[in-house]
């Protein structure tokens, strides 16, 4: 997932009850789903997805899924980035199904790095440590162990879909959502998808601060600056240097600010806000409403960083690359620019704008490949948007919940031009600090993994007999 976490602004939304007790059945049987997702190297440099995939195979059939209803797939090309689709029939034919969808794959770990393993599943302190324990194998285990626990009972109304697949996490590597789009779309085709993206966030004191269903995100277009020379010796140094001109470039796009942007989620989303938030920031979230230049209130609501990556396009550089020898001076340096795209931003007027804000004809501005789909926001559906709320309000009484644009990006970029509204699902709670998520030691309350699960599975049983 690139993660959704929640303004911390949330807050002050409310000082929550504690939480309704609802637990699922099986828990035992969950845990050591966990555990085998979570100890299941997935990361694109060592892991293998297709692995994990032929894992879960076994379960459904052992649960009772026919081979017709499991679809394991991959590509010669990538035979290790593979996913799979399980179908769970539902009892009314007319009924439109529902898409779960989730990715196996995690960012790459450091096992020298990390404070404990990160391919074993650690139980410390009220937390599970490991790689995925958020992202994403949390939700994909509480989805894959829905669909097997439903597979005992009576179906639901509506037919059920799991997709679980490769990719998201890296731009390069084969992506199963979008192979599954543009290659299987009858495998996955539903009235709407449950997604990754939204959650939740615990204040320091441990309580419940606020909800997120995501309802829309930002697109990844990653580009290359890159600037080049004839070098030399570095003992006779010149001032057309390929690392300097790039160092000023990468400063130059780092500290350049684009414009605020509102779209109907973010406007509501500060809306809200603005009408709870005490001095200066909901004030000053109103003006900026009013009035998105006003450069005052702008810096007052983007003292949160969420904040201000939620009102606006960002770029950062994120990789760099420079030199051939060290006493030579470089002949190539190049910086690897990974910008996030408001709603709606074309890639190729963003390059035009990298290349204003540089101001240097002697670094070159590149779209790094892919270029992928621009992010496609689905309508607040009050079918699904419903549900979220009045199960919430059992979950978690009286913790406010409202839709958010993520400012990271998820699978849904591919799910959405097929015609399938793609919502990420409130319910899995986040510490302030991210849990770790993308970076070291990432970790998952096992309360909120457990709550979350009793919600996500109330949840889609309810919209599947809808």
């Amino acid at each position: 997932m690139r993660a959704a976490l929640l303004l911390s602004a949330i807050a002050a939304l409310s000082a929550a009850p504690a939480l309704a007790q609802s637990r699922q059945p099986g828990e035992p049987a969950f845990r050591a789903l966990f555990k085998e997702m979570v100890e299941t190297d997935t990361s694109v440099t060592t892991g293998s997805c297709t692995a994990l995939a032929e894992k879960l195979a076994v379960r459904f059939k052992a649960a009772g899924y026919a081979d017709s209803d499991i679809t394991l797939f991959s590509v010669p090309e990538f035979p290790k980035e593979g996913g799979i689709v399980v179908q769970l029939k539902g009892s009314d034919a007319k009924a439109k199904p529902i898409l779960l969808l989730g990715h196996l794959d995690v960012v790459a770990a450091k096992p020298e790095d990390w404070t404990r393993s990160p391919f074993t599943l650690i139980e410390e302190d009220g937390y599970f440590y490991g790689r995925g324990t958020f992202d994403d194998k949390a939700q994909a285990a509480i989805f894959s162990d829905l669909m097997l626990r439903l597979k005992a009972g009576k179906a639901p109304k509506r037919t059920l879909k799991l997709a679980l697949t490769c990719g998201e996490e890296t731009t390069y590597a084969f992506n199963g959502a979008d192979w599954l789009a543009k290659n299987r779309p009858d495998l996955i085709m539903a009235e709407y998808a449950l997604n990754e993206g939204g959650g939740g966030r615990y204040g320091p004191d441990g309580k419940p601060q606020g909800l997120a269903i995501q309802v829309g995100e930002k697109t990844v277009q990653n580009f290359w600056l890159e600037a080049t020379n004839p070098g030399g010796h570095s003992s006779v140094p010149r001032p057309d240097n390929a690392i300097t001109d790039l160092a000023r470039a990468v400063v130059a796009v780092n500290t350049h600010e684009f414009p605020v942007q509102f779209n109907d989620t973010t406007r509501g989303y500060f809306t809200t806000l603005s009408n709870v938030l005490p001095e200066p920031v909901g004030p000053a979230m109103k003006r900026l409403l009013a009035n998105p230049q006003d450069t005052e209130a702008d810096r007052i609501v983007s003292l949160d960083p969420t904040n201000h990556s939620v009102l606006r396009t960002t770029c950062v550089a994120t990789l760099l690359e420079a030199g051939h020898a060290e006493n030579a001076l470089a002949q190539r340096a190049r910086a690897n620019v990974n910008c996030r795209m408001f709603p709606g931003t074309d890639p190729n007027a963003l390059k035009a704008d990298l290349e204003r804000v540089i101001g240097n004809a002697k670094v070159s501005v590149s779209l790094k490949p892919p270029v992928r789909p621009l992010a496609k926001a689905p309508p607040l559906n009050p079918a699904v948007i419903g549900p979220m709320r009045e199960i919430a309000a059992k979950h978690f009484p009286g913790v406010p919940m409202t839709a958010m644009m993520s400012t990271g990006a998820t699978d849904a970029i591919f799910i959405a031009p097929i015609g399938i509204p793609v919502y990420g699902a409130p319910g899995l709670m986040l510490d302030p600090d991210g849990n770790g998520i993308h970076g070291l030691n990432e970790r998952i309350r096992v309360d909120s993994l457990m709550k979350g699960r009793d919600y996500l599975s109330d949840l889609v049983v309810t919209l599947a007999n809808k």
